[in-house]
């Protein structure tokens, strides 16, 4: 009598996550040294989707149907599959396509695991242009390329550098806009860098000191938000001025500081 799959330990699908990644990373790497053409666009005409992020997509749905047949799948650009045995991967194909459009080197394959409470599990973050491989597994730390990472030790609010990026419907970028004016006389300075997940990683590695950004969806944060909870920061998703999510990232140690300035600028919606 069958009993089911084998539950996968959090290590096992941190790999998975990883090995899937890389090749999606590689096929998004090699797809960028020739055109590339918008073939979709999703909440206005600036978010665009490409022919590779669907490219992306599909690899990554077929890698992961053959490596864990009974998982779940849900992708950005629509792939959806229910989940038998309770584990759904969660992928964005590319994380910062403008970045991929135009050429600039910021951009990602991101791949996590989540359970049936959508609580992540293990995710793989793979930055294309550097090649660079973060990961994390829950209970188990993050990594870069196989080193431990972990956030900076907390400065004075001064001396802070803030990461966030704005939303693509022009309603919500009219509140971002005050609420990222009023934070940038506060803190050292602020980075637009057009990855959500490159900017999760980068607060979690130690190069930046915070991050908000207001309309992430859950294949934006999946992989990268474990990834900086595992290197000791706090990520929370909070009401956002614009009434969407808002996720707020910082080192544990420093995070009450953060989430009261980010209220304070306006980022997020009145309690």
């Amino acid at each position: 009598m069958s009993t089911g799959p084998t539950p996968a330990t959090p290590q096992q699908l941190r790999e998975v996550a990883e090995r899937v990644a890389r090749e999606a990373a590689d096929l998004v790497r090699r797809r960028r040294l020739g055109s590339v053409e918008v073939t979709d666009r999703k909440s206005s005409a600036v978010d665009v989707v490409t022919q590779v992020d669907q490219e992306s997509e599909a690899l990554l749905r077929s890698r992961l149907a053959a490596l864990r047949p009974d998982d779940g799948f849900f992708g950005e650009e629509g792939g959806r599959e229910e989940s038998g045995s309770g584990i759904t991967w969660v992928v964005d194909p590319i994380d910062g396509t403008v970045n991929f459009l135009y050429g600039i080197p910021a951009y990602a394959v991101c791949v996590a695991a989540v359970d049936r409470r959508q609580r992540s599990v293990a995710g793989a973050v793979v930055d294309v242009s550097t090649g660079a491989v973060y990961s994390a597994a829950r209970g188990g730390g993050a990594t870069r390329d196989g080193a431990p990472i972990r956030v900076r030790p907390v400065a004075p609010m001064a001396e802070r550098l803030f990461l966030t990026g704005f939303q693509y419907q022009q309603e919500v970028r009219r509140l971002q806009g005050p609420a990222v004016a009023r934070l940038v006389t506060e803190v050292r300075d602020i980075r637009r860098m057009g990855s959500a997940a490159l900017d999760l990683c980068a607060v979690a590695s130690g190069t930046a000191d915070a991050y908000v950004e207001e309309g992430l969806q859950l294949w934006d944060r999946a992989a990268a938000g474990l990834v900086a909870e595992e290197a000791g920061a706090v990520v929370e998703v909070r009401p956002g001025i614009g009434g969407m999510d808002c996720v707020v990232c910082a080192p544990a140690a420093g995070y009450a500081e953060v989430l009261e300035l980010v209220t304070r600028c306006g980022f997020l919606a009145a309690p």
